[in-house]
């Protein structure tokens, strides 16, 4: 008996390796990307207390200054320290960057799981009503609700939100159509159980690894698409210290005189939207049992 019976399986080497481990070893670069958004959500969080000095405070003396030991970005023309800026500029970013990709994946999750779950007529009426929304050009639907509505953050949030959230769910349509003739969903349809409950309990937890991977991907776009709108002049109105408010004042007017009043927001703005876009990438393919072991 001792030799038909197979010696137990050590538990070291029956055990998985964890999510972290993956993404450090198997997708460095997402990793490296994951590292480099956490910061500026800690430096957008805790700006108040890091940064060197008041967003505005404003030092005639010290204007245009290049970057030295006492700013290391440098001032404006209005002598108020860049580095300050953009630091507090990461903080309205990451708020209207989570708000309207948090808003726009609730809607993107509710219309696609709706919509592919029932498919027929409705699904159909659904879908061409997204077809004509992806019609319209983003920017130009930007640039009309908040020339309507008015400059604001609570404004800006709804509307980016209501924009990728409408396009965005075909993804998450696409992923339900897939999920819905599994087994267990028949055998939930079967029992009889409510169509409420069966989108709840076996519908969205089995959809939720693209629903994450559109919520990171969403972030850097509503980033960019804020600062696009503030370096029109129609985002968060100033003194708030926006990257895209930076890049269309003193930035553009002074750039000659100053590059590094461009170069810093604009430094910010492509580190930020590549972060969220690797790791994006990196969670879709981890996520993903078909990408399972692929380098």
């Amino acid at each position: 008996m001792a030799a038909v019976m197979p010696a137990p399986a050590s538990a070291g080497a029956a055990r998985p390796p964890g999510f972290l481990k993956r993404l450090v070893f198997d997708k460095p670069l997402g990793a490296a990307g994951a590292a480099l958004l956490l910061l500026f959500v800690i430096v957008g969080v805790f700006a108040p207390w890091i940064a060197p000095a008041g967003p505005n405070d404003i030092a005639p003396l010290d204007r245009l200054q290049p970057p030295s030991w006492a700013h290391w970005f440098g001032t404006d023309n209005l002598g108020r320290d860049v580095l300050s800026r953009c630091i507090h500029g990461a903080q309205l970013s990451v708020i209207i960057g989570c708000l309207a990709a948090l808003l726009a994946t609730v809607i993107s999750a509710l219309i696609g799981i709706v919509s592919g779950y029932f498919g027929g007529r409705f699904d159909l009426f659904v879908q061409r009503f997204v077809d004509a929304w992806m019609s319209f050009p983003d920017l130009v639907i930007l640039i009309v609700v908040v020339s309507v509505v008015g400059p604001g953050m609570p404004q800006i949030i709804v509307t980016l939100g209501l924009l990728l959230g409408i396009g965005g769910s075909r993804i998450v349509r696409s992923a339900v159509i897939g999920v819905r003739e599994h087994m267990y969903v028949h055998a939930a349809q079967s029992i009889g159980s409510s169509s409420t409950r069966i989108l709840w309990r076996h519908i969205l937890p089995n959809v939720m690894p693209p629903i994450i991977v559109l919520f990171t991907t969403r972030v850097g776009t509503v980033i960019l698409a804020e600062s696009g709108l503030a370096f029109l002049g129609l985002g968060v109105p100033p003194p708030a210290p926006t990257w895209g408010a930076m890049l269309s004042g003193s930035g553009r007017t002074y750039m000659f005189q100053g590059p590094w009043l461009a170069l810093a927001p604009g430094l910010c703005l492509t580190l930020v939207v590549y972060a969220t876009n690797v790791f994006g990438d990196a969670l879709r393919d981890l996520l993903d049992p078909r990408m399972r072991g692929s380098k």
